[in-house]
């Protein structure tokens, strides 16, 4: 990742970045450097900020913003070249309300403007306090983000221009925190980007497994186990063995704990792993299978929040579990119609094998009730196209049983920057998941997809239904282009959501 600075003596910049916040009040000038143009109601004006700008300058700055368009929203931004002055660039960034949300478009809108720049200095106003520092933080590092698979044979590619931000305070202890605390967050959201975004034809279950243990590894109070199929067949898998079983590439169970001293409270995360999903017999159509490398960004989200939860020394115990399985097709792949004994001995007819997601979940959350005792059970999975259809591309759809634990989660996102809505869990849809030859089928037909699949879950969390919540994440876990902190690709979605939420609870 670039480097983000703090300094408190910035000279000799090149490239500078002026906040610009709204007008306060109908007619005042801007941050007393300079007047609106005459006959022209300002919009816009400079943030003061630790910086003494020279006068003509802030004067030069303030005169631009009336002629601008919206320029104090949140991610606005105008470059200006000034060849013979100083500094040579000039960067007008628009930070909305000037919250954290509006600090981490600005960060994004920043660093896509720089596209000749090695090094650019952020003002920071005077009053800031440290959300506005990890917000531009976060903004800038996720947006920066790029993914390429890499060549052992081919010379190293140029590095992109902009190796360096500083972000010019009055003093600097009051941001060191917060800086940190972004630079974890984005350093676990990139990794689980970094996971979705490898093709299958590497992303193996076996090559997942390896590099959360490569992640993990020297880091006190983190531990990784991995299952193989010897073990998951011994201790009754079935979910994980049928989805697994069409594929020359035996499905695994990661398990990756975060165990800080004097936790009480043990927090279990449970994430979609399928590495390549061609629905199985249920085949899916060409163009559906495109993307189906990213069909494991649930369980990259939960395995990198847990470590992201170590680097950060959050004092919560958390767990987290992947099924990693390739849903293949083959003469020993599972078939419709086929029933499958969950490691919690429920039973599940397969109605669609394309629904194959919910069959390894299904087998972790029933291991977690039985195995881990968890305080709370948070599954996240890219489950269903439906959750497109309910909500668009941006939000996911959150479902519990309890309005405290739901409200937290989705207040924990807003903060975060992820989009997630509540859905409902009716009690009528139950009866649609009964089966003749079974306890449940996999995939009711009667629609309502995204709500069906949770009430299918629901059915293995056990005892910990009022401590339990399913967010499905397939709509958000893909961006089609750039877009604020989102690039093209992978989103990482639900890194942040999680460790935000995580830090916020006692241990």
């Amino acid at each position: 990742m670039l480097s983000i600075r703090l300094v408190t003596d910035p000279a000799g910049f090149d490239t500078l970045a002026l906040p610009v916040g709204p007008v306060g009040e109908p007619g005042r000038p801007a941050a007393g450097t300079g007047r609106p143009a005459a006959g022209t109601a300002p919009r816009a004006r400079l943030l003061s900020t630790c910086l003494a700008l020279p006068d003509e300058l802030a004067t030069e700055a303030t005169d631009l913003l009336p002629h601008l368009d919206q320029p104090a929203d949140a991610g606005a931004l105008h470059l200006s070249i000034r060849p013979q002055g100083d500094p040579t660039r000039l960067l007008l960034v628009g930070v909305g309300a000037g919250d954290e949300a509006g600090w981490r478009a600005a960060g994004a809108a920043v660093v896509r403007a720089a596209t000749h720049e090695s090094s650019i200095t952020i003002a920071i106003p005077v009053d800031a306090g440290p959300e506005v520092a990890r917000g531009l933080a976060e903004g800038i590092w996720l947006a920066s983000y790029r993914f390429r698979m890499p060549d052992p044979g081919a010379a190293a590619g140029d590095p992109p221009p902009l190796a360096e931000v500083l972000l010019a305070v009055a003093d600097s202890e009051p941001y060191r925190a917060a800086l940190e605390a972004a630079r974890s967050v984005a350093e676990a959201t990139r990794f689980a980007r970094d996971l979705t975004n490898t093709p299958s034809s590497v992303k193996t279950p076996a090559w997942f497994a390896e590099r959360v243990v490569e992640a993990a590894a020297g880091r006190s109070g983190l531990t990784v186990e991995v299952r193989e199929p010897d073990w998951l067949a011994a201790e009754g898998f079935g979910g994980i063995l049928a989805v697994g079983g069409g594929s020359a590439q035996g499905p695994r169970l990661v398990e990756v704990s975060w165990r800080p001293e004097g936790a009480h409270r043990h927090v279990v995360l449970v994430g979609k792993g399928i590495t390549f999903d061609t629905g199985g017999v249920s085949i899916k159509p060409r163009d559906a299978m495109r993307l189906m490398r990213k069909d494991m960004g649930g369980a990259a989200a939960v395995v990198a929040a847990t470590i992201g939860a170590a680097a950060l020394g959050l004092p919560v115990r958390v767990t987290a579990l992947a099924p990693l399985a390739e849903n293949m097709v083959s003469g020993s792949a599972y078939r419709p119609g086929d029933v499958i004994r969950h490691y919690n001995g429920v039973t599940s007819e397969s109605t669609n094998t394309d629904a194959e997601g919910r069959l390894v979940l299904a087998d972790a959350l029933g291991y977690a009730v039985q195995r881990l005792a968890p305080d709370v059970l948070l599954d996240l999975a890219t489950l269903t196209g439906a959750n497109a259809v309910a909500l668009g591309k941006r939000t996911a759809a959150l479902y519990s049983d309890t309005d405290e634990l739901a409200e937290e989660v989705l207040a924990a996102a807003g903060a975060a920057g992820e989009g997630a809505w509540r859905m409902p869990l009716p009690a009528d849809y139950t009866d649609y998941l009964g089966s003749e030859i079974a306890d449940l089928y996999s995939a009711p037909t009667q629609g309502a997809g995204s709500v069906l699949a949770a009430l299918y879950l629901r059915e293995f969390v056990g005892d910990l239904r009022d401590r339990w919540v399913h967010v499905d994440m397939s709509a958000p876990s893909w961006s089609e282009g750039n877009d604020g902190e989102l690039v093209r690709g992978a989103t990482g979605w639900g890194v942040r959501t999680l460790l935000r939420w995580l830090a916020d609870r006692p241990g």
